[in-house]
Parts: structure tokens; sequence; C-alpha cells
């Protein structure tokens, strides 16, 4: 008979799971945890970028940290594989105390945990939070979003209902009603830039109920989707904008107001004459914010069922218009 290796002694890593639709602010979250951290030398970030951009990376790489990306895929299903392997030798080169993974915004929770919770992992890590950042204004169009949309938010710990700021004052209490109600076994907290204590971020949550899936979730509202087409996971495009050259910023700026509702999500640093600005683009509405990276465009596009080289093509001609 051969012996396993003891196990018993390994103070495992605990591992906390970044989830949430695109843009909802998962980096703006994971940013603000690693500021509370005083000491970072046991933390690894692993950031799931859908596209061959990575941004999220970039953003988090003076965090102290150690950050691994995973890009081109998702690690809930292509690239489960990648995450497994990538969770092993971080193990064997680290041995961190926390791992924060921050799962591009089209993963669903559930395959990712259980890749987590596989016995040669679970070994050494233990998934001990998973934390959905939701995007208030998605919640009243979370018909069109389908059971994926629903999963970040069933599998989650707690919720941070995100961006209330941008709410109407009795629209927060009713949403916060409507996720109780839908989901009753977990714990919402509204935010705005996902400002949350240490304190309240890692207190015990209630106890989640397997296989718990409300049937009004999902029973669609026909008005709405006159106008807004079910979205499908397996239809969604990702393709980048890269230019070392500046850009128009009147042009690109009608560019993106311009932009078809198809496109949900564009991120990343944009070169103007004067400046660099970090663009955070998220269903129709856009944030401008100072990037400190590299001086050059390198936009992430995502969207459903559209055509990139268009979307490209009427990127460019804000390059074209400094020509001449």
């Amino acid at each position: 008979m051969v012996n396993k290796p003891e196990t018993r002694d390994i103070k495992k890593a605990n591992v906390v799971l970044l989830s949430g639709f695109l843009g909802a602010g998962k980096t703006t979250l994971l940013r603000r945890i690693l500021s509370w951290e005083t000491d970072l030398a046991a933390t690894v970030v692993v950031v799931n970028e859908f596209g061959d951009v990575g941004i999220d990376g970039a953003l988090l790489k003076n965090s102290g940290s150690d950050v691994i990306e995973l890009t081109s895929g998702c690690i809930c299903c292509t690239l489960s594989a990648d995450l497994k392997q990538s969770l092993h030798n971080i193990w064997k080169r680290f041995k961190p105390r926390k791992i924060f993974i921050e799962s591009t915004g089209v993963a669903d929770p559930g395959s990712t945990a259980a890749v987590i919770n596989e016995p040669d992992l679970a070994r050494y890590m233990t998934l001990s939070k998973i934390i959905t950042v939701l995007d208030a204004d998605f919640w009243e169009a979370r018909e069109v979003f389908g059971p994926l949309f629903f999963n970040q938010l069933e599998m989650a710990n707690l919720i941070l209902l995100n961006k209330i700021d941008r709410l109407e004052e009795d629209r927060i209490s009713q949403y916060l009603n409507e996720i109780h109600h839908t989901l009753p076994n977990s714990q919402v907290i509204p935010t705005i830039h996902c400002a949350i204590d240490p304190q309240t971020l890692w207190a015990t949550a209630k106890p989640k109920t397997p296989g718990f899936r409300p049937i009004e979730f999902y029973q669609p509202n026909p008005t709405t989707l006159e106008t807004r087409p079910a979205v499908d996971a397996s239809r969604y495009v990702t393709f980048a904008f890269e230019s070392t050259q500046l850009i128009d910023e009147n042009c690109f700026r009608h560019f993106i107001d311009e932009l078809p509702w198809e496109v949900f999500r564009v991120k990343g640093p944009v070169q103007f004459a004067d400046r660099v600005a970090l663009l955070n683009f998220v269903g129709g509405k856009s944030e401008w914010l100072p990037w400190q990276g590299s001086p050059q465009t390198q936009l992430a596009f995502i969207g459903w069922d559209i055509d990139p080289d268009e979307i490209l093509k009427k990127a460019a001609l804000c390059i074209k218009k400094l020509k001449t």
C-alpha cells in the first residue's frame, strides 16, 4: 500500500472568486481589496480576460501582488484546464496565503468553483467566498441576459449592488427588495465604486441553498424583448483596437457615442494629443479615468453578434483625421 503525502498540516490558501457581468466593477473591487492588505507578499491575483488584450492585468500590476493573466477565453469553459494548471503552478511557486480570481464577465462561477474544488487542488486551497458585483442598471434588464446572469448571482455569498449613484433613490430600495426576494440566501450590499469596508466584505454570509431557482426570474418581458433580443453567450464576440498613433479626441468620443447597443463593453487606454486616458465603457455609458501605463491605444471590445471589421474601420477613422 502506497501512503499518500500528509496534507493535514498544510495551511491552505484561501481563494476568493470575483464574479459579475461585463463592466460591473470587478477590477475596481479587486483594487480596493488589495489596497487594504498591508502585506501582499503571500497574495496572488489571477485575472481572466475574455479577449486577447489584457487591460485588467495592467491595472493591477502595481498592486504589490503577483498577477497571473489568462486570456483568449473563459476560465469556466475553454480555459478551465489552464486555470487548473495555473493554480497548481501558483501553489508550487508561491505557497500563497490568499488567491483572488477575477473572472471574465461571461464566466459561470459554478464551473470555476468546480475546478477549484477538485480533490487534487482542494488539498492545498479552499474556495472561501464568491463575490458577485452587479451593475444596478443591469438588474432591471435581467430577463435579457438569461441564466448566465442569474447563475453569477445565485452562486454568490455576497452581492454588491454597484453604481447605485446612477439610480433614482426609490429604485435602490426597489432593487434591493427584488434581489432579496429572488435570492433570499445571499447577502446584498448597495455600493458606489464598490466602496465597502473590510469587516463587511469578510463577514460570514448565510449558507447557500443548492438548487434554488425561482421560476419568475426566467419569465421574459415581451415589451423589452421587442427592442432587445436575448443574449446568447455562445455568440459573444471579442476583438481589440490597438494603435501607437495619436487619436483625435472629438472624433473618438463621437465614435464611442455612436456604438451600437450590441457592443456591451470597451475598456483600455486611449492616446490623445495631450494625455492618455482609460476608457471604461459599459452598456452605452462611458467613464474616463487617468492612465499611468504604456502611452498607446489598446482597447478590448466585447459585443454580441457584431461585425468587428465595421467597428474597427470606424475607430481607425479617428487616426486618419489627425493626418489630414
